[in-house]
C-alpha cells in the first residue's frame, strides 16, 4: 500500500535529512521542543547551545509528533495547546482563566497526543499486522485448499457415476445426464459459497488496510478536530474477522444394477445434513509495540488483558456454592458490593443486603419490582430507582439514604454503574416512549439514547441494563422480546431475539471476555435458560438449563472471580456457577 510522508511506518527503510539549514546529512535524532530532525553533529551543537541545551533530543523513532497549529476561536491571538481534563476539549492558555474552566485540571495537548493517540495508533497497527492480517491470509490459503479438495471430490464422483453408466449402456444415458447435472449444480453452489467467503476475506483485508491508513493519519493530524476525533476510543474498533465455514461436500452412494429401477443404477447423491464447521481463528495474543504503557491504570489494563489471554469457556458448567437470602421470596436482581456482601431484590419491593453467611444486614422497602433497579457504584455506594417519585436514591456505606438524581417526567426502571468510567446508565419509560440516559458519576446527564439512525424507536420496556467491556450498552427489553445493543455513541449494533420460540429476556450481564449472558423465561414450556452470546450478538450456547438445576432464572451477574451468580423465581437461594477456566 502507498503512504504519504506523514504515514511512513516508523520502522520503514527511508532516508531522512537533517533539518538544520544547509545541512544535508542523514537525520538520526529529533528535538521534541523544536520539532526538528537533526544529524549527530547538529545534535551535539544543539545541546551545547545555552538556549537549547535543556531541550529534549531523542532518537528519531522516539520523537513526539508535532500538533497542527490552530488559533483559539474564543481568543484568536492564542494557539490551542492544552486539554481540559474535566470538559475533554482542547483550549488555549487564556481559556484556563475563564468561568467555564475555572478550577479544572489541564494537560499539555502535545503530551496527551503522544501518550494516548500515538500509543493507541501503534497498538492498533501492531494488532492488524501481527494478528488480523496474518490470520486472514491463512484463511485465504485454507479456502484455496478447500476449492482444490472440492474439485477433486466432485471429479471423483463424476468418474464413479460414468463408470456405473457404462455398465448399463444406453438404457441409463438419460439418467446419467440428469445425475451429472445435479452434481454440477451442487458443485456450483459449493464453489460459489467458497468464492463468496474468499471475497468476504478480501474485503475484510482491504478494510484492515484502510484502518492502518486511518491510524497513521491520526499520528499526524491536520487539525484539532481530527485530533479530538482520534481521542475517542470507539474510533479504534477493529471489526472481528468474518466467520467462514468449511464446505460439506456431497457423498456418492454406489447403486445396485436392476432393470426394474434404472434410476437407482447410477447411485444417489446426498448432501450431508451437517452444519458447516466454522474455521478456527486463533485467539489474539497481546500485540507488542514500540511504546510501553506506564502508570497504574496501564498496569491494571495489562493485568486484565493477561486475564483474558488465560481465560476461556469451560467444557462444562459447575455449581460451586449457594447462598440463602433472608427476607425475600424471589431473586429478581443481584448487585455485588464490597467483598463478603451483596444486595438482592424480589418482586415485592424488598431490597435486602446480606453477607455470605446469610445474615441480613439491611432491608429497605422500595417501589421496585421485577427490574434490575439497583447497582453498586465505583465508590461502593448502592443506588436504586424510585418509580413513584421518579428519582434515583443513593445508600452510602453508613446506611444514609439520599436523593441522588431526579429524572423529571421519565420513570426510571433499570440502572447500571459502569465499571469502565463510573457513568450511570438508566433505562426509562414515559407513556409509550422508552430511552436509555447516561449520567456521569456526579449525576449530570450527558447522553440520551432513544432511536436508531433510521428514526425507529430502540426500546419498549428496558427492564435490565448493563455495559460490555467495549463500552456497548446492552438492554434486556421485555416488550421488544430482544437484547438491544448500541455502541457507546448510541448507534444501534444489533438486537438478539433468541433461538426460534418466543424470547422473554430478564436479567442480563457481561463478563471479562465480552460475553453477554441473559435469562430467557418463556411462558410456554419448561425451557427457562440462560443464553450465552459473544460480543457481537452471535449465539454460543444455552449456558444453564434444567440439567444444571435452573428452573426459572430471573437475574445474573459475574463476580471478580469470573463466577456466574444466578437468582430464580420462587426461591430465595442464589446459586454460583463456574463456567470459565
Amino acid at each position: 500500500m502507498a503512504f504519504s510522508e506523514s504515514q511512513i511506518p516508523p520502522d520503514a527503510q527511508h532516508y531522512l535529512v537533517c533539518g538544520t539549514e544547509d545541512c544535508e546529512k542523514n537525520c538520526q535524532f529529533y528535538c521534541n521542543d523544536c520539532h526538528q530532525p537533526m544529524c549527530e553533529q547538529c545534535r551535539d551543537e544543539h545541546q551545547k547551545n545555552k538556549k537549547t541545551k535543556n531541550h529534549e533530543v531523542v532518537p528519531y523513532k522516539q520523537r513526539k509528533r508535532p500538533l497542527p497549529v490552530e488559533k483559539c476561536k474564543i481568543h484568536p491571538t492564542r494557539h490551542i495547546e492544552l486539554l481540559c481534563e474535566e470538559c475533554q476539549i482542547p483550549i488555549c492558555s487564556k481559556c484556563t482563566a475563564t468561568k467555564e474552566h475555572r478550577g479544572h485540571a489541564f494537560t499539555d495537548l502535545e503530551y496527551v497526543f503522544d501518550e494516548k493517540v500515538s500509543l493507541k495508533c501503534h497498538e492498533e497497527i501492531a494488532k492488524i499486522r501481527n494478528y488480523f492480517d496474518p490470520i486472514s491470509q491463512d484463511l485465504k490459503k485454507e479456502i484455496a485448499g478447500d476449492v482444490t479438495e472440492i474439485k477433486k471430490i466432485m471429479e471423483d464422483i463424476r468418474t464413479s457415476m460414468k463408470a456405473e453408466a457404462e455398465s448399463v449402456k444406453k438404457i441409463v444415458d438419460t439418467i446419467t445426464s440428469e445425475k451429472i447435472e445435479q452434481v454440477n449444480k451442487i458443485e456450483q453452489s459449493l464453489l460459489q459459497t467458497l468464492n463468496n467467503q474468499n471475497q468476504q476475506i478480501d474485503d475484510y483485508i482491504n478494510s484492515l488496510n484502510d484502518l492502518i491508513k486511518r491510524f497513521y493519519g491520526y499520528l499526524s493530524p491536520s487539525n484539532i478536530e481530527q485530533l479530538t476525533f482520534a481521542l475517542k476510543s470507539e474510533n479504534f474498533i477493529i471489526r472481528p474477522i468474518p466467520e467462514t465455514s468449511k464446505p460439506v461436500p456431497p457423498i456418492f452412494t454406489v447403486g445396485q444394477y436392476s432393470k426394474e429401477d434404472v434410476a437407482k443404477l447410477l447411485g444417489k447423491i446426498t448432501v450431508p445434513n451437517t452444519k458447516p464447521e466454522n474455521r478456527k481463528i486463533k485467539f489474539m495474543e497481546t500485540a507488542s509495540t514500540q511504546l510501553k504503557p506506564t502508570g497504574k491504570r496501564r498496569k491494571q489494563d495489562r493485568e486484565k488483558s493477561d486475564m483474558k489471554q488465560t481465560l476461556c469457556l469451560s467444557s462444562s458448567v459447575t455449581k460451586v456454592r449457594e447462598y440463602t437470602v433472608p427476607g425475600v421470596d424471589n431473586v429478581y436482581h443481584i448487585s455485588l458490593g464490597k467483598s463478603g456482601r451483596f444486595w438482592v431484590s424480589d418482586g415485592d419491593g424488598n431490597l435486602v443486603q446480606t453477607d455470605l453467611q446469610g445474615k441480613q444486614l439491611q432491608k429497605i422497602q422500595t417501589s421496585g419490582r421485577i427490574e434490575g433497579y439497583h447497582t453498586v457504584t465505583q465508590d461502593k455506594d448502592l443506588i436504586y430507582t424510585d418509580i413513584h417519585n421518579k428519582v434515583i436514591n443513593r445508600i452510602t456505606p453508613d446506611n444514609t439514604i439520599t436523593e441522588f438524581i431526579k429524572t423529571g417526567d421519565w420513570i426510571p426502571l433499570s440502572i447500571h454503574s459502569s465499571h469502565i468510567n463510573g457513568d450511570i446508565l438508566v433505562g426509562m419509560v414515559k407513556k409509550r416512549e422508552a430511552k436509555v440516559t447516561r449520567y456521569n458519576k456526579t449525576g449530570t446527564e450527558i447522553q440520551n439514547i432513544q432511536r436508531d439512525n433510521k428514526g425507529q424507536t430502540l426500546y419498549g420496556l428496558p427492564r435490565y441494563i448493563t455495559e460490555n467491556i467495549n463500552g456497548d450498552v446492552c438492554v434486556s427489553d421485555y416488550s421488544k422480546h430482544a437484547v438491544v445493543v448500541v455502541d457507546k455513541s448510541g448507534q444501534h449494533r444489533f438486537s438478539y431475539t433468541g433461538q426460534g420460540s418466543e424470547f422473554r429476556p430478564y436479567g442480563i450481564c457481561t463478563d471479562v471476555l465480552g460475553h453477554i449472558l441473559v435469562c430467557d423465561t418463556r411462558i410456554i414450556g419448561n425451557s427457562d435458560t440462560v443464553h450465552l452470546l459473544d460480543q457481537d450478538g452471535h449465539f454460543l450456547s444455552l449456558l444453564l438449563t434444567s440439567q444444571q438445576g435452573v428452573d426459572d432464572p430471573r437475574s445474573v451477574c459475574v463476580d471478580d472471580e469470573n463466577n456466574l451468580w444466578v437468582g430464580q423465581l420462587n426461591t430465595n437461594t442464589v446459586t454460583v456457577y463456574k463456567y470459565l477456566q
